[in-house]
């Protein structure tokens, strides 16, 4: 399993190197696996949008077994690598569509992965964000706000404004991650402005 996949031309952040600004790696977990997901081309979109200084890994979730606490004891490799994954970037992003008014099951399921064994929480203090897309005018709302409270219950330093809850058009997104509508690209381009902003305030101060 390869829990971390490189987004092309991305270097290990959150390092200053002389005569250069300070980077920040940002792990990014999609919510669904479908293998025609709506929100990992929002994915696609957020990262091109991005401030230059916000590097970006795909945290994958795929290959997790169920959660047991039968495994706090002797962790298997899918669950340490997604912790050692976490471990390695500044903050995360979580792009997820809504399931039945709540998060998707392969979504929760790291969590409670990445949340354990007791006292060995991935999410402690890390700067994080939420947003996601439906073809629905709520745009993922409901789930969100499952998603937040979960979030904050494993003590995730979560932004909290703006608010992003994505209706997602075909005419509106490429499958690229291109967005063919100032209005939603302004939008969605202020989101990630205001995510680093939010991912600096918190480190300095609580350095990871």
């Amino acid at each position: 399993m390869r829990p971390v996949t490189e987004h092309p031309g991305t270097e290990h952040s959150g390092t200053e190197h002389p005569g250069t600004e300070r980077t920040y790696r940002v792990g990014y977990f999609v919510g669904s696996l479908s293998s025609t997901s709506i929100n990992r081309i929002l994915a696609k979109a957020l990262i091109r949008l991005a401030p230059h200084d916000l590097e970006f890994v795909e945290i994958a979730i795929r290959d997790l077994p169920l959660y047991s606490p039968d495994y706090d004891a002797n962790y298997p490799p899918e669950g340490a690598a997604l912790k050692d994954a976490i471990a390695a970037v500044d903050a995360v992003l979580f792009v997820s569509p809504e399931y039945n008014r709540s998060i998707p099951g392969a979504l929760k399921n790291a969590i409670d992965w990445a949340s354990r064994p007791w006292g060995q929480n991935s999410f402690d203090h890390i700067p994080a964000a939420v947003i996601g897309a439906s073809i629905g005018a709520i745009g993922t709302a409901v789930g969100q706000q499952s998603l937040r409270a979960v979030l904050s219950f494993c003590n995730a330093r979560q932004m909290t404004s703006p608010e992003a809850y994505i209706h997602y058009t075909p005419e509106v997104f490429g499958d690229d991650g291109t967005v063919h509508n100032s209005g939603t690209e302004d939008f969605l381009r202020n989101y990630m402005r205001e995510f680093r902003d939010h991912v600096v305030r918190v480190l300095t101060v609580l350095p990871r």
